[in-house]
């Protein structure tokens, strides 16, 4: 089963507590740290473009990339403000020519279960990155998998949609797995079950410093979620900042 096809519909709706706002916020003060206070950002693996749009509500122009069909969707019904959304895997995507600045955010390269995997989307980064741009994305903490997701079953239940939330979290492989039953209603009232299956890959910081050092880019530093603060033992969700590195042979078209 595919992760984010009909969990696409609802998505925003169990996702309405997430601090988009605060996120951006945060972006932005860190692209102004670095001199990046406008030019062509990329938001990678950007789901329904909630971030995307507010970034660009901050005068940067935006890219969206992401693999779900069904998130891109909503994203493009909900975008009136002219950006560019491209179906792609972010182990593989392509862009037009270099960037000032890619974010991920929402533990999304949690999903690349690879670290080679990780470390080529570290390589794609730099390479489309311009001259000392920026890499700003989130990860889930080896904390957050082991003590408070490990085998804990979650659930919610709105009007008109509910979900069952499983994790089951294997610490000698660090995958952790999610299995997700939706309850979503038709426009009869009527309730249908759908079933998705998400896995992720838990990541230490020194594994990550060690992929981006590897993909060539520079690590600045990791920060406890989008505080600005310094990272601790308890953080459930840590920010790294690297920049990108000459390299020679760089190969966008």
């Amino acid at each position: 089963m595919d992760a984010y096809t009909d969990f696409a519909s609802v998505y925003d709706r169990f996702m309405d507590n997430v601090p988009y706002e605060l996120w951006a916020d945060r972006i932005a003060e860190i692209l102004k740290e670095y001199g990046i206070e406008q030019g062509l950002l990329l938001d990678l693996c950007c789901g329904t473009g909630k971030l995307t749009r507010l970034l660009r509500q901050k005068g940067f122009d935006m890219i969206g990339v992401d693999a779900s069909e069904e998130m891109l969707q909503i994203a493009l019904e909900q975008d009136a403000q002219n950006i560019l959304y491209l179906n792609q895997d972010a182990r593989e995507f392509e862009l037009y020519g270099t960037v000032q600045a890619i974010i991920s955010a929402c533990d999304s390269l949690n999903y690349i279960t690879e670290p080679e995997d990780l470390k080529q989307v570290f390589h794609l980064a730099n390479n489309y990155l311009e001259a000392r741009g920026l890499l700003i994305f989130d990860m889930n903490t080896p904390y957050k998998y082991e003590k408070l997701l490990a085998q804990e079953t979650f659930a919610e239940n709105r009007e008109d949609c509910a979900f069952i939330w499983d994790n089951y979290y294997d610490k000698e492989a660090k995958i952790n797995a999610y299995d997700l039953t939706l309850f979503i209603a038709d426009k009869a009232g009527k309730f249908d079950r759908f079933e998705e299956e998400h896995y992720e890959r838990c990541y230490t910081l020194s594994e990550i410093q060690a992929l981006l050092e590897a993909a060539g880019m520079e690590f600045i530093g990791a920060y406890d979620d989008y505080t600005g603060q310094p990272l601790r033992e308890d953080s459930e969700r840590m920010v790294i900042v690297a920049r990108e590195m000459q390299m020679e042979g760089k190969y966008y078209e």
